[in-house]
């Protein structure tokens, strides 16, 4: 019994609100400290809102996704959030991107075939390539660790120009690798943070779209700098 309530005291400590030296991002009722970018491939959706502490965008209308940016750049950092999507979204967080959503991507694919905390060069080809870097860059078995029509706690850290990227899904790690160079545009080292609402089509064999909507929802957005 003892043991039981340790671990459910350990599973606790990370799954409620920010944690200790973490930063919010959305520390209002608004979007203020970030902004729609309006040059993104997945288009400029205005559709994001912000209540009672949760961030949510919707797929509608068809075809119609985008992302938004943190107004501040950043270059080593821990970002932690707790996501919810309805099932058929397909998201994403965005790490060090440019204004057109450039990025090293924490994928939030939640959907048939889709990935969750598995990192994805987001328009970033170079990034993708089997000798791109080393260590392991995506966890098949990720529904293993995450809880259905509940809310779950993403942490993820990038460091070094050649980043290092890890990933820790409700507690547990999944993701640990590191670039072999840098692939972002003029060798940036840092960015913004993004969060991705992907683009849908209805019509698409593949639409990543839901007939009533579809909502991607955050909540706890927080970040800690790193030296």
């Amino acid at each position: 019994m003892r043991i039981f309530l340790l671990f459910f005291s350990a599973l606790c400590a990370w799954s409620q609100g920010i944690p200790k030296g973490f930063q919010p991002l959305f520390p209002g009722k608004d979007l203020k400290g970030w902004h729609i970018s309006q040059v993104n491939h997945h288009g400029n959706t205005k559709a994001w809102t912000v209540k009672d502490g949760v961030v949510t965008v919707t797929q509608n209308p068809p075809g119609n996704g985008g992302i938004i940016l943190t107004d501040k750049s950043y270059r080593n950092f821990e970002i932690s959030l707790e996501v919810n999507p309805d099932f058929g979204c397909d998201g994403g967080l965005f790490l060090r991107s440019t204004e057109k959503g450039e990025a090293y991507q924490v994928m939030l694919d939640y959907l048939e075939g889709g990935n969750i905390g598995g990192i994805y060069g987001e328009r970033l080809p170079e990034a993708n390539k089997p000798d791109a870097g080393s260590g392991k860059k995506i966890d098949r078995e990720w529904q293993k660790h995450w809880k259905k029509a509940a809310w779950n706690h993403i942490r993820a850290r990038i460091e070094g120009d050649a980043p290092h990227i890890q990933v820790w899904l409700n507690g547990t790690q999944i993701v640990d690798w590191t670039a072999a160079r840098n692939y972002l545009p003029d060798n940036a080292a840092s960015g913004m943070i993004a969060l991705q609402a992907h683009r849908s089509d209805p019509k698409a064999k593949n639409s990543r779209w839901l007939p009533e909507g579809g909502f991607h929802r955050f909540r706890n957005v927080a970040v800690k700098e790193l030296p």
